[in-house]
């Protein structure tokens, strides 16, 4: 998506250890514009695959999933990565290895949520090692809901996550995939 590879490249800032920060737009403060424009693309990408609900992680993914169902007028529904006092009945567990915080943690959904009939679009602001999105991989295998793929936002292409999960056959479809970056330089796939 060239809106978002522009953006990227105007306000984004490489730091070390492959850090990408897009807080200024995208995972801190939120450019709602940009966002409506995501959820456009990502609803002409899946327009035709009959979802039912849309499936994220807190906290980053939130905000995209939320102007993705709108787009498809379905619900968005996100994994905790705690169990709070407001959840109640049975959940679906899935345990996911934080990239950026270096810790393992249980993210759950209620099964009140996900049931077999849906058809779930799993939405997420980066793809990196891909460890998030197996975990709600594995969440929607628990429902016995069809998975009709992942929408990414920024995916590290010279990371494996993306691999890994197209090596398992998911559809796996990226706004922008970034080959290589250093500090002061971003190169996008297909544009190296």
């Amino acid at each position: 998506m060239k809106l978002l590879e522009e953006r990227i490249l105007k306000d984004g800032h490489v730091k070390g250890g492959n850090i990408l920060k897009v807080d200024s737009f995208l995972n801190h403060q939120i450019d709602v514009n940009l966002y409506e424009e995501i959820g456009k693309e990502v609803y002409r990408l899946y327009k035709d695959s009959g979802i039912t609900k849309i499936l994220t992680i807190e906290a980053s993914g939130i905000g995209l999933a939320c102007v993705v169902a709108k787009e498809f007028q379905v619900p968005a529904l996100f994994a905790k990565k705690n169990r709070t006092k407001n959840i109640d009945g049975e959940v679906y567990a899935a345990a996911v290895e934080s990239y950026t915080h270096g810790i393992t943690y249980t993210i759950i959904v209620s099964k009140k949520f996900l049931n077999p009939e849906d058809r779930v679009l799993i939405i997420d602001d980066f793809l990196a090692r891909g460890n998030s999105l197996l975990g709600l991989v594995d969440i929607v295998k628990q429902s016995g809901a069809a998975l009709v793929g992942c929408a990414i936002a920024i995916e590290k292409g010279f990371e494996e996550g993306g691999a890994i999960l197209r090596g398992k056959g998911i559809r796996v479809e990226s706004l922008a995939i970034i080959e290589s970056m250093s500090e002061g330089k971003i190169v996008f796939k297909n544009q190296s």
